[in-house]
């Protein structure tokens, strides 16, 4: 298989495949922002959920969907999930907390990455003094995602997998890409309790 796709990974596309599968069935949109991702539920501003991704980066994109298709249906009722961030400088147990709350969703981001044809860069998020052993953490997310692999992503995760796969592998349109993301969807969430 090709590591290179043959369609380009632009912005728009990551959007249209998210908003495609996610729009009308859980509310939620992709959404370009400015120097911090972040993820607002719908208020009374605003009628929809929204991913924020930073400065339309397509890493960033893949990251924050990734912490969307973890949090559970009270988590995403909360800004930013109602999870804590120190950003650069935290000491050693904040840094370990971090890596042990990121390890899932690098983990996702690693499989959407592949999925599309994109290198993945694990993240230590941390330019402190403190030292991190990026080796490790990346061992550490590589093993998630086999597990992930192996027991099965979550729903929304592998319907958008199932998306980018079909888009960036396949070379389907976008429509067929969303069209086969929201298959997997609808019988996973036909099938669940």
């Amino acid at each position: 298989m090709n590591d290179t796709p043959s369609t380009p990974h632009r912005i728009t596309d990551a959007v249209a495949l998210f908003d495609g599968l996610f729009a009308d069935t859980f509310d939620t949109r992709l959404v370009r922002g400015g120097d911090e991702p972040l993820y607002l539920p719908a208020d009374a501003d605003c009628p929809w959920h929204r991913v924020i991704f930073a400065r339309g980066f397509f890493a960033s994109a893949l990251h924050e969907i990734s912490h969307w298709c973890i949090a559970g249906a009270r988590r995403r009722q909360q800004e930013d999930y109602g999870y804590w961030y120190l950003p650069d400088g935290r000491d050693a147990d904040q840094q370990a907390a971090f890596e042990n709350a990121e390890v899932a969703p690098q983990a996702l981001e690693l499989l959407f990455s592949r999925a599309c044809g994109r290198r993945f860069h694990v993240s230590v998020d941390n330019l402190g003094d403190v030292p991190v052993d990026r080796d490790a953490f990346r061992a550490r997310v590589e093993a998630r995602a086999l597990r992930y692999e192996r027991e099965g992503l979550p729903v929304r995760a592998a319907a958008f997998r199932d998306a980018l796969d079909a888009y960036y592998r396949r070379g389907a349109r976008r429509e067929a890409a969303i069209a086969a993301g929201r298959e997997g969807l609808r019988v996973a969430l036909a099938e669940s309790p």
